[in-house]
C-alpha cells in the first residue's frame, strides 16, 4: 500500500517506523528536515521537507497515486485542509486526520463529504485519556484493552506471589473459575514469551495475557494476584491537554488533585473543572508532594510534555509511598528502560494511539488493533467472511486452523455474546475474532488467513 504521512512527531514517526515494517510504500512530510533526516536514517522511506497543506508539496509527495493520507501534523487546520485537498483535487481513496480540538470533534458535520472530507478522525489525547481511566478502574492491571463494543477484554497482568494460580499449571484456571470461561492467551518470562499448554505452570513476576467477558475480567484477576483496594484519590502533575481531559474525566467518582506549574493555566483549568483541587506548583518539587500528602495517593499520573520531569515526579511520588505511578514517556528507548520498575507503567503515548490507525491500514476487515508490549506484540479483531469453501477459517473448529506459530485465537464475539475460544469452538460468517500476535512480524499471515478467496466475490 501506498501511505503518505503528514507530520514526523511522536505519532506520525511510530506509524511510519510500524508500517514500514510491514513492506508499505512510505512517504513521510514535514517542516523539520531535521526530523526528517533522522527518520531517514532509521528507516526505508522517503521524505520531503515542506508545508502540508500546500497542493504543491502534497504533489511532490506523490499524493496523485497514494492509497492512503495519514494527516497527523501537530494542526488541525492543516490536516483538514489537506484530506479536503486530497479528496478534491487527487480523488485519494482513504484520508485519515489527527483532530485534538474538542471544538472540531463534537461537530461530526464538519468532517463529511461536503466539508472537510475527512474519512476518519483520531484524537490522540482522548484515545490516551481513555487507556488511563481503565489502568486507574484497574489499578493491578498493566493494560486494559477493550473489542467488539466492550463485550471482549485483553487484560495484561503481573503474577504476585500469593495468587491462587500462581505455581500451579494452567488447567486449574477451570476448575478454580467454573462458572467463568477465560483463556490465558500469552505468557512473557523475562521478556520472552513461553509456549502454552495445560501443564505451563503460572510464576511470580509473569506477564499475563487473558481475555474474558468485560464483566468477568476482576475475577480473572484474582486468581494470579491478590487484588488492591479500589482507587480513590488520583494525583495528576500537567495541565495540559492530557492532564485536563482526565481530570474532567474522573472528578466525578474520584478526589483528584491536579498540579501545573503555569499559574496562569492554573486558573483557567480551574475554571473548566468543577471538583478537582488545582494547585500551582512544580510536580517535581518533593516538599510539595508532601505536603498534598502524596503517600496517601493510590494513583499518580505524570503527564506534563517534559519526559524528564515525568519520570523524576512519578519516582518521587513512589518513593514518597503513591500505590501506583504512571508517567508518561515519548521516547520508546526510555519506556523500555523503566516499564516495571520504580515506575510501574512507562505509558508512550505513539504506541497507545497507533493502534487506532493500524486498523485502517490492516488488510482485510479489521475492526480494531491494539499494540502491545511497547509495539513488540498486536492484538486484533477482525471479521470472518465467506464459508467453507472461499474462507480458511469460517466453519472450522479452531484445531482445523492453520495458525501462524505465535498467533492465539483467544475470543468470538457472535450476535453481540462474547465466547471464549477453545480448541472445538467453530467459527461462522461474520463472527468478530480476537486474534493475539506475540510478534509483529507474523501480523500479515495472519491477515491472509482471515481473507476470503477472490472466487467469493
Amino acid at each position: 500500500m501506498k501511505i503518505l504521512i503528514l507530520g514526523a512527531g511522536q505519532v506520525g514517526s511510530t506509524v511510519a517506523e510500524s508500517l514500514v515494517s510491514e513492506a508499505n510504500d512510505i512517504t513521510i512530510v514535514d517542516t523539520d528536515g531535521e526530523k526528517l533526516r533522522q527518520l531517514q536514517d532509521r528507516l526505508d522511506l522517503r521524505t520531503l521537507t515542506g508545508n502540508a497543506a500546500h497542493p504543491s508539496t502534497l504533489e511532490k509527495a506523490g499524493i496523485e497515486d497514494t492509497d492512503m493520507l495519514l494527516a497527523v501534523t501537530q494542526s488541525d487546520e492543516v490536516n483538514m485542509v489537506a484530506c479536503k485537498l486530497a479528496a478534491s483535487l487527487y480523488n485519494t481513496p482513504t484520508r485519515i486526520a489527527r483532530i485534538r480540538a474538542t471544538d472540531y470533534l463534537v461537530r461530526r458535520e464538519v468532517f463529511n463529504a461536503d466539508n472537510f472530507c475527512v474519512d476518519f478522525s483520531i484524537c490522540p489525547e482522548q484515545i490516551l485519556t481513555d487507556y488511563i481511566v481503565k489502568l486507574i478502574e484497574f489499578p493491578e492491571a498493566l493494560q486494559v484493552l477493550e473489542f467488539s463494543a466492550k463485550k471482549v477484554s485483553l487484560v495484561a497482568v503481573r503474577a504476585v506471589e500469593g495468587g491462587p494460580l500462581v505455581g500451579r499449571p494452567l488447567r486449574f484456571l477451570r476448575s478454580d473459575m467454573p462458572n467463568i470461561d477465560t483463556r490465558v492467551a500469552a505468557i512473557f518470562r523475562q521478556d520472552r514469551s513461553i509456549n502454552l499448554g495445560g501443564d505451563t505452570v503460572v510464576e511470580a513476576d509473569d506477564e499475563v495475557f487473558f481475555i474474558a467477558a468485560t464483566e468477568h475480567i476482576r475475577d480473572v484477576m484474582k486468581e494470579l494476584r491478590r487484588m488492591d483496594k479500589p482507587a480513590k484519590r488520583v494525583m495528576i502533575v500537567g495541565g495540559g491537554n492530557i492532564g485536563r481531559r482526565l481530570a474532567k474525566t474522573l472528578e466525578r467518582g474520584y478526589q483528584v488533585k491536579l498540579i501545573e506549574h503555569n499559574k496562569k493555566s492554573c486558573a483557567n483549568i480551574a475554571a473548566d473543572l468543577t471538583n478537582t483541587l488545582v494547585i500551582n506548583g512544580d510536580g517535581t518539587d518533593e516538599k510539595l508532594l508532601h505536603q498534598e500528602h502524596v503517600g496517601e495517593v493510590d494513583v499518580f499520573c505524570a503527564l506534563t510534555n517534559d519526559d524528564e520531569n515525568n519520570i523524576m515526579s512519578a519516582l518521587l511520588a513512589k518513593q514518597g509511598g503513591a500505590r501506583k505511578v504512571i508517567a508518561l514517556i515519548n521516547r520508546s528507548a526510555y519506556v523500555s528502560l523503566l516499564q516495571g520498575g520504580k515506575i510501574d507503567i512507562a505509558l508512550s503515548p505513539a504506541q497507545v494511539t497507533i493502534g487506532s490507525l493500524l486498523a485502517y491500514v490492516r488488510q482485510g476487515d479489521v475492526a480494531a488493533v491494539h499494540s502491545l508490549r511497547r509495539g513488540a506484540a498486536e492484538a486484533l479483531e477482525l471479521v470472518a467472511h465467506g464459508d467453507r469453501d472461499s474462507s480458511k477459517v469460517v466453519g472450522r473448529r479452531i484445531e482445523e486452523i492453520d495458525s501462524p506459530k505465535g498467533a492465539t485465537i483467544g475470543a468470538i464475539v457472535r450476535d453481540g455474546k462474547a465466547i471464549i475460544a477453545h480448541h472445538d469452538t467453530v467459527i461462522e460468517a461474520e463472527d468478530h475474532i480476537i486474534v493475539f500476535v506475540n510478534d509483529k512480524g507474523i501480523v500479515r499471515q495472519v491477515e491472509k488467513l482471515f481473507q476470503v478467496n477472490l472466487g467469493f466475490f
